[in-house]
């Protein structure tokens, strides 16, 4: 017999962990190559993970709404095909193993002293020691020990989740509506086993938990709007990169007249050609990826007190999705693509980021990000960076503007196109100078576009 164990796949630098949000399969079915057998979700993307061999499913190791770890093992996989007839038979014997034979008087005296021993034991302890008939996940039993919440209290949670499950959400609802109080005291051992001595209890809590609740939403006096799972996990990543890295930003005011006009000469040309629109987004992107090849310590990441110089040019490109969350695909090795190549990959990621159908390979490896603040008016920001990289881009919006124009007569007043550039960086491995030197390149790029290129 031979069991292959599926692991939570690498998703990308920044991401070490992803919440379990649906199970396809169930436990005895038979699994195709490449069959998606989970789903997960991290603070980039929702995705399906697939099995790596064929075979039947016999052990799942996480419940929905638990936290794995890259890495961890989430399902056991028997790929001898010989025995997969005698899986039906294994289970069986394993459900009817479930059923014990009646306990002897010796077993029912240990298991009265174990029972003595957990009633002086710290709720913390209890926790894993008590017997209950609902079942908990791993996560909601670790964050019941850090609060401090008894089984007792665990089993008067109302749960949202399957078959009445308690989910993470659940219980930190509970503790958020000041439920986490200290565990009343445990009854002596012989009351334990009375049926009615959680009946009481059970009723006043959902009373009070549902009092609690009313009195709260009337307090607030407003909407209470639950954040997203995608929204909460790129919160705490947004939080943990403005505690990890010293932001510092660099602006500069672009004339970009020469990309505007060259792009309306041969953007309806293009499209007809190439079938794709020509935005202005690969304009810019190409201007960053050649900033990059010039200084290419923009180009790097931080891991502990060492600098990691990236070999390939790798551009995030932020994009917002329908529920108003960002995600962030990549464009691999953006210096290598002309304008053709740009302008296709760019169109592509945009859209599936949109119908939500990035996979995780086109979400990691990112080197340098840039966002489009421009697209929602904005005339510039101070975007955080996406860790673990050490620079990300802002876009302002393209305005008409009056401006000075040098010539050789003289100085005269006309109408130009501009825009500004917002250049976050991590003040710990970026000074002052190569930040603003960057983001310099850039512009010059831009404004010294050649109106006559041909694409």
């Amino acid at each position: 017999m031979s069991k292959f164990e599926l692991k939570l796949p690498r998703m990308g630098e920044s991401v070490a962990e992803a919440t379990l949000t649906t199970w396809l399969k169930e436990i005895g079915e038979t699994i195709e190559l490449d069959e998606p057998i989970f789903e997960i979700a991290t603070d980039k993307v929702d995705s399906e993970v697939p099995s790596e061999v064929e075979g039947v499913l016999v052990e799942k190791l996480f419940e929905v709404d638990d936290v794995i770890k890259v890495g961890q093992t989430v399902a056991i996989i028997e790929t001898d095909s010989q025995n997969i007839a005698a899986t039906s038979e294994t289970l069986e014997a394993q459900q009817e193993s479930s059923n014990p034979e009646p306990e002897t008087v010796a077993a029912v005296a240990e298991r009265v002293e174990v029972a003595k021993k957990t009633v002086s034991e710290p709720v913390s302890k209890r926790l894993d020691t008590t017997s209950s008939e609902r079942f908990y996940s791993p996560l909601v039993k670790n964050i019941a020990r850090q609060e401090g919440i008894s089984l007792a209290q665990l089993d008067t949670i109302s749960g949202t989740g399957k078959e009445g499950r308690v989910t993470k959400n659940d219980i930190l609802a509970y503790v958020e509506n000041g439920h986490n109080q200290p565990a009343p005291p445990v009854k002596p051992v012989e009351e334990i086993k009375a049926p009615e001595s959680t009946a009481t209890p059970v009723k006043q809590n959902s009373v009070s938990e549902s009092t609690s609740t009313e009195k709260t939403t009337a307090d607030i006096n407003g909407e209470v709007i639950q954040m997203s799972r995608m929204g909460k996990l790129i919160a705490k990543h947004m939080v943990d990169s403005v505690s990890t890295s010293a932001h510092v930003q660099s602006f500069i005011e672009v004339d970009v007249t020469n990309v505007v006009n060259w792009r309306n000469k041969v953007k309806n040309e293009f499209e007809k050609r190439e079938g794709e629109k020509l935005t202005f987004t690969p304009i810019f992107m190409e201007a960053v990826a050649k900033a990059l090849k010039k200084y290419p310590m923009m180009n790097i990441s931080v891991d502990g007190d060492t600098v990691i110089k990236k070999k390939n040019i790798n551009l995030g490109m932020a994009a917002a999705l329908p529920d108003g969350n960002l995600i962030v695909p990549v464009i691999k090795n953006a210096d290598q693509l002309n304008m053709v190549g740009m302008a296709k990959v760019v169109n592509d990621l945009a859209n599936r980021a949109r119908e939500n159908k990035l996979k995780p390979d086109e979400v990691k490896d990112g080197t340098y990000t840039v966002t489009n603040v421009g697209t929602f008016g904005s005339v510039f920001g101070t975007p955080i960076i996406n860790q673990p990289q050490v620079g990300i881009l802002a876009l302002g919006a393209i305005r008409k503007m009056p401006s000075v124009i040098e010539t050789e007569e003289g100085d005269f007043i006309g109408i130009r196109s501009k825009m500004y550039l917002s250049h976050s960086y991590d003040h710990r491995v970026v000074n002052g100078a190569l930040g603003s030197m960057f983001v310099k390149a850039v512009a010059d790029y831009l404004e010294g576009w050649d109106t006559e290129r041909d694409v």
